[in-house]
């Protein structure tokens, strides 16, 4: 997979964990809510994709572990520097989704891909 699908893969995941986490505390989830709750974790995010250098190999394991962790970790001290709620729940909570979504489309895809590679190979032998 290219850069940019996953970039947008993963700009889609943080946006629904935000949307999502603001219908469950009873917020608007229009695009201004979701957007101020998300863009601390997008911050996050690009950090990661540098720090992982993850336009070279977004797939791989040690891309995405980077990637989440800075995602969380920098959202979470954007948050607490611009005046956001940052309790200890909240960060249990929100490593664990970001960790379903950023974690889990890459393992599906990977699987479906290898799944497919397997059927290719035994049906050309």
């Amino acid at each position: 997979m290219r850069t940019w699908p996953a970039l947008i893969i993963d700009v889609g995941c943080i946006a629904l964990f935000a949307a999502v986490g603001r219908s469950s505390h009873g917020e608007p989830t229009n695009l201004v809510g979701v957007a101020d709750t998300a863009w601390p974790f997008l911050v996050g995010c690009l950090v990661g994709l540098v720090l992982s250098r993850g336009w070279q190999r977004p797939m791989a394991r040690s891309t995405a572990l980077v990637l989440w962790a800075a995602t969380v970790v920098g959202g979470m001290l954007l948050r607490l520097v611009s005046g956001a709620g940052v309790q200890f729940s909240f960060v249990i909570v929100t490593a664990i989704v970001l960790a379903v979504l950023l974690l889990g489309w890459r393992g599906i895809l990977t699987l479906v891909q290898r799944a497919r590679a397997r059927s290719g190979h035994r049906a050309a032998a």
